[in-house]
């Protein structure tokens, strides 16, 4: 589960996975929101011109080169999340690992979950399986916050 603080991204929930080559990301880690599911995932709930704004302060440097580094590209690719309804990191923050993210909907602040694996075994077959599963444990954080929240 990651979280936009300021202009990045910070990761704030981890659950490991049961297989033995995995990704790992450690909660408190920062990263720019252009270079991750995650990010893009929680971007696509932000008009078009605040996502240039962040974007001009925070630049766009390359963490691989499947990295998304322009403005009108990343505009682009939040327009397809805002289509599908997830969001995708295929190998543009290290090379290797695909990441599938959506955002927690009504969230009092804005969250994402994702998860993220070895691109091998995070194809698209297994994202067809993934992201409804993905989008079902979102409504339930939603719904949790919710109650949390009135309580």
């Amino acid at each position: 589960m990651a979280l936009l603080d300021g202009d990045e991204v910070v990761y704030v929930a981890q659950v490991p996975s049961r297989h033995s080559v995995r990704m790992f990301t450690e909660v408190g880690r920062r990263v720019l929101p252009h270079t991750t599911g995650v990010g893009k995932a929680l971007l696509a709930q932000a008009p078009d011109d605040e996502v240039r704004a962040i974007l001009s302060r925070t630049g766009m440097p390359a963490a691989t080169e499947k990295t998304i580094t322009t403005p009108e590209d990343f505009v682009d690719a939040l327009a397809r999340v805002r289509d599908s309804g997830y969001a995708v990191d295929d190998n543009e923050q290290e090379i290797g690992v695909r990441c599938l993210a959506v955002p927690v909907p009504d969230s009092p602040t804005a969250a994402a979950i994702s998860i993220s694996g070895p691109a091998g075994r995070v194809t698209e077959e297994a994202t067809e399986r993934i992201v409804p599963l993905l989008k079902e444990i979102a409504a339930e954080l939603s719904a949790a916050l919710a109650t949390t929240a009135s309580a």
